[in-house]
């Protein structure tokens, strides 16, 4: 599927006048996903025209074993950056929160685009319209794919059963409604927005009683690290409040050494020059927790640095047009609290809800 924007554009945008090629996973939500950045492209970029082209990836093939138990960190990703890796696309977009912390080498996130909603959200079968997890019958089965979801609620709520189930968003919202296995599902209320189905979710988790995984809600925009004619085409897809906000989230989980396969959720506010991380880890029961909150100043218009520097890393992410000090200072609000988590116990934490899932 190509989209074409108005060959009148001027060589400014578009020196080589050349299709640009998108890579996405084939579901209705990816798909979803990569037309509004290219959607935003093109109204930038109008010269330029684009290709969107779709495949499968590893996670949309195993549909029959829990995301936690692959054990493979780049489920999502993989099929798309090797497409990338043999210049068959130019760059892919993802959900944030599929992306790993550590890319291979040769990759970059070139862009992270305004958050949407990065809360969870509760759709509930038919039948139980208009209540709440609390209000569910005894032993109703609540149907996700997280380990974390799954971990902080079943503390709060003992009176049902969580159980993991796969599939695509349509795929899991058909087994909840046609089905009766499931009283509810818990789904990212983002993807439920961007297909336009915000109208299922009957409650949303906020962090004081769910905090989110890292990225959620948040597209990036993964290109070769090397390619600065299409990290210049998409850097003004950044938004700075996201961008700072997840470089501190993904900083937190990559320094626990965190993945799906063990219970780790953030929740960040930046506001009037303050970016507040709260982290937390959990056993998978939920019996056990820590949980922390700090707060660094963040000064998101300071100096821009010319140099040698202009496309550091930070977490996966290169941003050189955003100021270096306030990336730095997210980066490291994001390990200061994951060091403060590990000096009080959450590696064994982690470490036996890894060996209890690997045993299952």
């Amino acid at each position: 599927m190509s989209e074409r924007g108005d060959a009148a554009a001027g060589d400014r945008n578009s020196p080589k006048m050349r299709v640009i090629r998108v890579g996405t996973r084939k579901s209705e939500l990816a798909r979803t996903q990569t037309d509004s950045v290219v959607k935003m492209l093109m109204n930038l970029y109008p010269g330029l025209q684009f290709e969107i082209i779709a495949m499968s990836t590893t996670g949309d093939k195993i549909l029959d074993t829990a995301l936690s138990k692959i054990g493979e960190k780049s489920l999502f990703t993989k099929e798309l950056e090797y497409a990338l890796e043999k210049n068959e696309v130019d760059l892919v977009v993802h959900s944030l929160k599929d992306l790993p912390t550590v890319l291979p080498p040769a990759f970059t996130i070139g862009a992270v685009c305004k958050r949407e909603s990065p809360y969870d959200a509760v759709i509930f079968h038919p039948k139980y319209a208009g209540q709440t997890l609390a209000t569910l019958p005894e032993k109703s089965v609540v149907g996700t794919s997280s380990l974390r979801r799954a971990a902080q609620l079943q503390r709060k709520y003992p009176h049902l059963e969580f159980k993991s189930i796969r599939g695509n968003l349509n795929t899991r919202l058909r087994k909840l409604d046609e089905q009766q296995e499931f009283s509810a599902i818990i789904l990212a209320a983002a993807g439920l927005q961007r297909m336009n189905w915000q109208d299922r979710i009957g409650q949303f988790l906020y962090p004081e009683e769910c905090l989110y995984a890292v990225g959620q809600g948040a597209l990036g925009v993964e290109v070769r690290a090397k390619d600065q004619e299409v990290l210049d085409l998409v850097r003004v897809l950044h938004d700075p409040e996201t961008l700072l906000r997840c470089i501190a989230e993904r900083a937190f989980l990559r320094h626990l050494e965190g993945g799906c396969s063990v219970p780790v959720a953030v929740h960040t506010v930046l506001k009037d020059g303050q970016l507040y991380l709260t982290g937390g880890v959990w056993s998978l029961d939920g019996s056990d927790s820590l949980k922390e909150t700090m707060q660094t100043t963040i000064n998101v218009l300071g100096q821009l640095e010319d140099g040698p520097e202009d496309n550091v890393q930070r977490v996966g992410i290169t941003a050189r047009h955003i100021s270096q000090g306030a990336q730095l200072a997210a980066e490291n609000l994001g390990i200061s609290l994951a060091n403060l988590l590990l000096s009080k116990g959450a590696k064994r934490i982690l470490d036996v809800a890894r060996q209890l899932n690997d045993a299952r």
